[in-house]
C-alpha cells in the first residue's frame, strides 16, 4: 500500500472515532482543524440555502440597486416588494456569504461577490436557469439511476427534426447571455485574427460567431448545426448584419460530413455534452474537414481546472447527467482523444477563469 494511502486510512480511522473527535475539539493544536471540518460539513448541508439567497437577490435585481451606493433595509424592502422582516433576513443572509456587507448607519453595500455580479447578464441568467437543475436534484438517486428525464434535458435537448426541444426562445436567450463570458476567455487565450476561415461546429444560433466577428473583422465565418437550428442561426446572423459574411450549414455532426476548407474549427461547449463514443465521432469529423495544418479550438470547462476540483466531478458530473449524459473531462483525457482523432501539437491554454472555460488547441497534420 502506498504511504499516502496508509496515512489517509489512519486519518480516517481517527476522525471516525467519536472519542478522538471530542479530544480534537478540546486540544488546542487540533481545535482549528476540528472547527474547519465542522464548518465544511455545515457548508455542504447548507449550500442550497446559499444558492437560494443568491437567486432571491438576483430576482429582485438587488446588486444593480446597490450599484451606486449603500441602502437601508427599508429601502431594500421597498425595492424588492418585500416585508421588512423578509428584507432583513435576505440582506443579513447575503451579507453572511459576502454578497453584501454592512456599513454605518444600518445601511448595506455590495460585498466582494455581489460587486462581481453587477452588469453580468450571463451570470444572472445562469443563476435563474439553475432553478431547473435544482428541481432535478430534488431526488439525486433517481437522477443517478436514470429513472426519469430531467428538466435540464428538456431545456437543452435537441429534437431529431424540431431543433431545440421545449423552450427555444429561453435556450437562445441563455446562450446569448452566457457566450460573451466564454468568448472573452477564448480571445484572451488565442489570437483568432491570424486565421482566414472559421467553422463553428455546433454553433447554435451564432452567438459565438457574433462575438468573433467583432474581434476578427477579416475572418470568414461558417456555422454548422442541425437544420432547424441552422435556420434560426441564419435569421439571427442576418439580424446582426452578418448574413453576407457568414455561411450557415445544416446537418448532424454525428452522421454528416462537415463543410471542408476551414483553417480554424471551433467546438465551444460541445464535447463535454457527449459520450466518449460521440465525442470521438465529432473530433474525427473535424479532422476530416479541416484544412491541412489548420487548428482545432476546443473550449469548455475541464475536470482538472486548477483550484476548482469540485466543479468538474461534482457540479458538472451531475449537471451534464441531468442534461442527458455528457461529462467534464480532464485536459489529459481530451489531449488523448485529440491525438486519437489524428491531431498533433496539442496545447492546453489555461484560461484566466477556468470555471467558465479552458481552451485546448490542436493542429491537423500538414499533409
Amino acid at each position: 500500500m502506498p504511504w499516502s494511502d496508509a496515512v489517509g486510512d489512519l486519518r480516517n480511522r481517527l476522525v471516525a472515532d467519536p472519542e478522538f473527535r471530542k479530544s480534537a475539539k478540546a486540544f488546542a493544536p487540533t481545535r482549528g482543524a476540528a472547527r474547519e471540518n465542522a464548518r465544511a460539513l455545515f457548508d455542504l448541508m447548507a449550500g442550497f440555502v446559499y444558492t437560494q439567497t443568491v437567486l432571491a437577490c438576483t430576482q429582485i435585481d438587488l446588486f444593480s440597486f446597490l450599484k451606486d451606493g449603500p441602502r437601508t433595509i427599508p429601502e431594500v424592502a421597498g425595492h424588492g416588494d418585500l416585508p421588512l422582516d423578509g428584507a432583513t433576513r435576505l440582506v443579513r443572509a447575503a451579507a453572511s456569504i459576502a454578497l453584501l456587507e454592512p456599513r454605518h448607519g444600518g445601511r448595506y453595500a455590495l460585498g466582494r461577490l455581489g460587486a462581481a455580479l453587477v452588469d453580468e447578464p450571463g451570470l444572472a441568467a445562469m443563476i435563474e436557469h439553475h432553478r431547473l437543475f435544482y428541481e432535478d436534484l430534488m431526488d439525486p438517486l433517481a437522477l443517478l439511476r436514470c429513472e426519469r428525464k430531467g428538466r435540464l434535458a428538456e431545456f437543452w435537448g435537441y429534437g431529431e427534426e424540431s431543433g431545440h426541444a421545449g423552450r427555444p426562445d429561453a435556450y437562445s436567450q441563455l446562450m446569448a447571455d452566457t457566450l460573451p463570458m466564454v468568448a472573452e476567455e477564448v480571445f484572451a487565450a488565442c489570437d483568432l485574427s491570424r486565421y482566414s476561415k472559421l467553422l463553428d461546429v455546433g454553433g447554435g444560433e451564432g452567438a459565438f460567431l457574433c462575438e468573433v466577428a467583432a474581434v476578427a473583422p477579416a475572418l470568414e465565418l461558417e456555422l454548422f448545426d442541425l437544420p432547424p437550428v441552422a435556420e434560426r442561426a441564419r435569421a439571427k446572423l442576418k439580424e446582426k448584419g452578418l448574413d453576407a459574411r457568414a455561411q450557415v450549414h445544416g446537418g448532424s455532426f454525428l452522421t454528416d460530413s462537415l463543410p471542408q476548407g476551414a483553417d480554424l474549427i471551433s467546438l465551444v461547449r460541445i464535447i463535454h455534452d457527449h459520450t466518449d463514443e460521440d465525442a470521438k465521432t465529432i473530433l474525427s469529423a473535424c479532422r476530416k474537414a479541416i484544412r491541412p495544418g489548420g487548428t482545432l479550438l476546443l473550449a469548455e470547462p475541464m475536470a482538472d481546472a486548477p483550484g476548482a476540483a469540485p466543479m468538474g466531478d461534482a457540479y458538472f458530473g451531475f449537471y451534464l447527467l441531468a442534461m442527458g449524459g455528457g461529462r467534464a473531462r480532464p485536459a489529459e483525457r481530451l489531449t488523448e482523444m485529440l491525438h486519437e482523432a489524428g491531431f498533433e501539437g496539442v496545447r492546453v491554454r489555461r484560461s484566466r477563469i477556468p470555471l467558465i472555460t479552458d481552451v485546448i488547441t490542436a493542429r491537423a497534420h500538414s499533409s
